[in-house]
């Protein structure tokens, strides 16, 4: 049976190669990401290659978080339920402390954490309304290994994403709502 998959950060990367692969499996696709021409290409890709999928795609700055409850009801409506939404989206540019880049650093933080939580409490506002849905966080293995240098801002919002979804898990085990 057709899932309906939202995925964020889909125009490239770990979202554009999952996107493939549910539709490969027959799923019905919701895409969004800032780069919307990246979408429209993947879009076409993919009603060519696998005739028959559903593929509907909109622009979303994760950033600016009341689009990112905007977009995800607006899925919903369309489809009529969301049964897995992935929180793929995300930046890498942390640069190391005291080098004068604070603000990639501060923007990494809140991309890769705030706006990764404005996500999930999208998309758990959808699947408590429904009383079902999957929730996917995509984390790092730099999250796991501690990756040295500039990118310690990156590691530490994927460590930090990591926990906060275990203590989520923990709050949900009598329902039918799951975190991976």
């Amino acid at each position: 049976m057709a899932r309906t998959i939202l995925i964020t950060g889909a125009s490239s990367g770990l979202g554009e190669g999952m996107a493939r692969e549910f539709a490969a499996r027959g799923d019905r696709l919701a895409l969004c990401a800032r780069r919307t021409e990246r979408l429209d290409h993947l879009k076409a890709e993919l009603e060519r290659d696998f005739p028959g999928v559903t593929v509907s795609v909109r622009a979303l700055d994760v950033d600016n978080h009341d689009q990112v409850f905007e977009v995800f009801r607006a899925f919903q409506s369309e489809f009529g339920t969301l049964d897995r939404v992935i929180v793929n989206a995300g930046i890498g540019h942390g640069q190391a402390l005291g080098t004068g880049n604070f603000e990639a650093n501060r923007q990494t933080a809140e991309t890769n954490f705030v706006s990764a939580l404005a996500q999930m409490e999208a998309a758990m506002e959808i699947f408590r309304q429904q009383g079902e849905g999957h929730l996917v966080t995509v984390s790092s293995v730099s999250a796991v290994r501690g990756m040295p240098g500039s990118i310690n801002t990156y590691a530490a919002t994927k460590v930090a994403l990591r926990h906060f979804r275990k203590g989520c898990v923990s709050n949900l085990q009598r329902r039918n709502l799951r975190f991976v």
